[in-house]
């Protein structure tokens, strides 16, 4: 469990608090590159880390991150003309550009030059991997540019995905590293009891901090078969990654390997935006659209689970009880609920609070890596207070790594054993 002070410190994301402040040392996504689909597209609201802000592509295809509303009269710029390299507002027509400059200023005299006294605030953006990232912090402290391997993949190995979470940012991501709960809320067939998960329900957790985070795998005794091994990735401050190169069912190689993953990015400290990744974990072999929409139904988010024009918000949602059906619950699936991460939205939207009160917690030896977790983060408050930079902010400590799965020999250590599968291969 923590104190409460500390987990206001590590679950609190504004300007100014300490782990708003952490945020603040990282490149973040701001939103997905197909919701500025083209130049001049109409601009999109974006709230990170409590801010108000607005995203367009301009008539060049850079895209700006600006203060949601114009410093004129303070009218929202979503209603704006984005239009011949800037965005207008509506109202009286200043116009800025991708730099936050005001560039036209129409209601006032030709001769004027206050518009050159007239600047929005603006962030820095970095267009990647599907995904438009910003930093929101110090200019002086700017790090290197993302370089995960998942972003480094070609567009036709790898597919990126939203959705929107009511819940705090903290136990979303909680929930993403915590292993053990797969053999319960994801198990989809209560029936089959030879799943890999379903056969060792308590796997043993090592987790071995490193300069990016943490490396921990899962390992579950199989008997005679040896180990089955998950060894994820940690990314401070908000990133995991998986493998899902062997199948659930029974061990064998899946048809499609990929390596997984989530980043959860705080809108502000009661709600989530929850970027879910693949990528094919062999470079000579795409991903075919066919399967990845297979494969984003079964987690939920498949194209027909989103309400249209609702931000990326699920039709299976608190309002309606995640559509829970307790005949299938009864008879076919742990929960009854339908997608891998509807049913974690489910557990983490409703837990006790929107931001969970850790106080009186009883954490156990599966909770392992969500402990390490929280000392990682305590940790970056500290040393970003202290004027130092956090784990995870070079993006040499993590371009190489990736996340595996494998059935092991019993006595073998997972860390030598997969260390050439824990290697970028792109």
């Amino acid at each position: 469990m923590l104190t409460r002070e500390d987990n206001e410190r590590i679950t609190l994301v504004g300007s100014g608090t300490p782990m708003g402040e952490v945020f603040r040392r990282y490149w973040i996504p701001a939103v997905l590159s197909e919701e500025l689909p083209e130049p001049d597209c109409p601009p999109v609201r974006v709230k990170l880390l409590g801010e108000n802000l607005v995203a367009f592509r301009n008539s060049n295809g850079q895209v700006g991150l600006l203060d949601r509303y114009c410093p004129h009269r303070r009218v929202e710029l979503f209603w704006g003309r984005n239009e011949e390299c800037g965005l207008r507002c509506v109202y009286h027509g200043w116009k800025f550009d991708v730099k936050g400059n005001c560039v036209d200023m129409p209601n006032e005299p030709a001769e004027s030059n206050f518009k050159n006294k007239v600047k929005i605030k603006s962030y820095p953006v970095h267009e990647a991997g599907g995904v438009v990232w910003t930093y929101m912090g110090p200019e002086s402290e700017i790090p290197p540019l993302p370089d995960y391997e998942w972003v480094r993949a070609p567009e036709t190995h790898r597919f990126i995905s939203k959705t929107y979470q009511e819940s705090n940012w903290l136990q979303a991501l909680e929930g993403g590293i915590d292993t053990s709960h797969s053999s319960f809320a994801h198990n989809n067939n209560i029936a089959d009891k030879n799943m890999l998960r379903n056969r060792a329900t308590a796997p043993k957790l090592e987790v071995v901090k490193t300069p990016y985070g943490y490396n921990y795998a899962g390992i579950r005794d199989l008997g005679e078969e040896g180990n089955y091994v998950r060894a994820y990735q940690f990314v401070m401050p908000f990133q995991q990654m998986r493998g899902q190169m062997c199948k659930w069912t029974d061990g064998s190689r899946e048809e499609y390997p990929t390596v997984r993953g989530h980043m959860w990015v705080p809108i502000d400290d009661y709600n989530t935006y929850v970027y879910n990744f693949m990528y094919s974990a062999d470079p000579s072999v795409p991903l075919p659209h066919e399967f990845v929409m297979e494969q984003e139904k079964y987690f939920g988010r498949g194209p027909d689970d989103y309400i249209p024009g609702s931000g990326y918000r699920l039709k299976r949602n608190r309002t309606n009880d995640y559509l829970i059906d307790r005949e299938v619950q009864r008879t076919k699936t742990f929960t009854g609920i339908e997608g891998i991460n509807t049913q974690d939205m489910a557990f983490q939207e409703n837990m006790d609070g929107a931001i969970v009160d850790r106080t009186i917690e009883r954490l156990g030896t599966a909770d392992a890596a969500i402990i390490a977790a929280r000392h990682l983060l305590i940790e970056a408050t500290r040393e970003v207070q202290n004027g130092n930079k956090p784990r995870g902010v070079d993006s040499q400590t993590y371009n190489r790594i990736r996340g595996c799965d494998k059935i092991l020999p019993k006595g073998v250590d997972w860390k030598e054993a997969l260390k050439e599968e824990m290697t970028a291969l792109y």
